[in-house]
């Protein structure tokens, strides 16, 4: 069984909605995981997040950093209840033997995302607005934050595949980081963002709006040692890829 069931959001939701993060995570992962046990399953995937980790952890980020220092305020609520999720499973593992692991994924995009600006990530945020932008013949497009943030990017379709991967080869209560290994500034991804949909127009940072964790690059030594690799990249400078990143064939 996999529990990826769970509230998420980018920044502004986070910040908006701390106690439904906080309370609505633990409710779906303290059932799923506890019902799991009651009824016998025989291995249990839990999906946790980079969220987990220390604002200014070093970089890239081993799993051994793990609750080595404070978290990032505005997604902490729901950093806090993954972490639970993850105390949980290896209670049961300690306690009852129980083969329940759990996964770290980073950054996710890919097909039937979620483009509500409300509520969405950075990746899908940026391509509607640029999007919109372009269709509005706008001159220019208003991001959040500084651009300095750097973040790391894996395609769904990849994590979908570690999953599978875990499932059959990992049985160890420790956490485990998936992730592409490289990352990106926030700046250079709106830049990508804008050449490849083709927009003349000036990108704006409001450094009045929160940047969030400096930076999120996972160490996948671990995965990789167990010979697993993700395989869907995007190129900074191919404006073909515009359609995997936004998800569409």
């Amino acid at each position: 069984m996999i529990v990826a069931a769970g509230k998420v959001g980018g920044i502004k939701a986070n910040n908006d909605y701390p106690a439904e993060f906080l309370l609505e995570n633990l409710q779906i992962q303290n059932n799923l995981i506890s019902a799991s046990f009651e009824s016998g399953v025989k291995k249990l995937l839990f999906l946790g997040s980079c969220c987990i980790y220390p604002k200014l952890a070093c970089q890239p980020i081993q799993e051994e950093f793990f609750l080595s220092g404070s978290l990032e305020p505005t997604n902490e609520p729901y950093a806090i209840a993954k972490i639970a999720g993850i105390r949980l499973c290896q209670a049961y593992a300690r306690e009852y033997g129980g083969n329940f692991i759990s996964a770290m994924p980073t950054n996710l995009y890919g097909p039937q995302d979620n483009f509500d600006l409300e509520g969405s990530h950075v990746l899908p945020a940026l391509l509607r607005k640029v999007h919109e932008a372009k269709m509005r013949n706008e001159r220019e497009v208003v991001l959040w934050g500084t651009g300095t943030p750097r973040r790391e990017f894996l395609h769904a379709d990849d994590l979908a595949d570690a999953l599978r991967f875990l499932m059959e080869t990992y049985d160890s209560a420790e956490i485990i980081n998936v992730g592409w290994g490289e990352d990106i500034t926030i700046r250079e991804l709106a830049k990508l963002v804008a050449e490849v949909a083709g927009i003349e127009g000036n990108l704006v940072f409001d450094e009045t709006k929160p940047d969030g964790t400096p930076r999120k690059l996972l160490d996948i030594t671990r995965l990789r040692h167990l010979a697993w690799k993700p395989s869907v990249s995007f190129e900074r400078r191919d404006p073909a890829n515009l359609r995997m990143i936004s998800g569409e064939q």
